[in-house]
């Protein structure tokens, strides 16, 4: 990603971008990941909408989940949702990023917030990974076909690598974008600023 691996950036409601502290190097799985700016592809780089932004309309879109259920957002107008991009299964930051979704889903719930995990992989690999992970309640988009067409859509779509941006989104009850950072790829988002920014109201 454009800052390498260290630095993630927020978009909040006042729209600022904001520097966040550092993070390690990646574990052996994560080295499938390459740089974005790793030349990848030998074709035409895809294009996209501008990164979504707090105070944007939500994007709507309907995918599947692990468990072959169509999600729709726009369905879930008067709840908040927690858009956790990831970039592919069976890698370990990503799996650590759903492992959290899944611990705090009650808290999440709580507050008035849908938390659902989203990645370019198709149902079979999302379903067989949750039964790994003992994922039983999260859903876990699949934004396979059109691939990637959910991040393009939100703007974090890495198309010289085939794979989204790690990205938490928040959308609110009237299907306003109000939270937005990117991390570094080889990293785990912490859930605790999600929960805290939430109970901010």
């Amino acid at each position: 990603m454009d800052e390498g691996v260290g630095q993630g950036q927020v978009l909040s409601r006042a729209g600022s971008r904001v520097r966040t502290g550092t993070r390690t190097g990646p574990a052996t799985m994560q080295n499938l990941i390459p740089s974005r700016h790793q030349n990848t592809s030998t074709g035409d780089h895809m294009t996209q909408n501008a990164m979504a932004q707090a105070g944007d309309s939500a994007r709507n879109f309907s995918i599947k989940d692990q468990n072959d259920v169509t999600f729709d957002l726009y369905e879930q107008a008067g709840k908040r949702v927690l858009l956790s991009f990831h970039p592919l299964a069976w890698t370990e930051f990503c799996a650590a990023q759903m492992r959290s979704l899944e611990h705090n889903r009650e808290k999440l719930i709580s507050l008035n917030c849908v938390p659902v995990g989203i990645s370019v992989d198709s149902v079979p690999c999302k379903k067989a990974w949750a039964g790994s992970l003992g994922i039983t309640k999260t859903p876990l988009l699949c934004d396979f076909w059109p691939h990637g067409a959910v991040a393009e859509k939100y703007g974090i779509f890495r198309d010289a690598n085939g794979f989204s941006e790690r990205a938490n989104i928040i959308v609110d009850e009237k299907q306003r974008v109000v939270f937005v950072k990117i991390y570094p790829v080889h990293s785990v988002p912490d859930i605790e600023e999600i929960i805290a920014f939430l109970q901010k109201g």
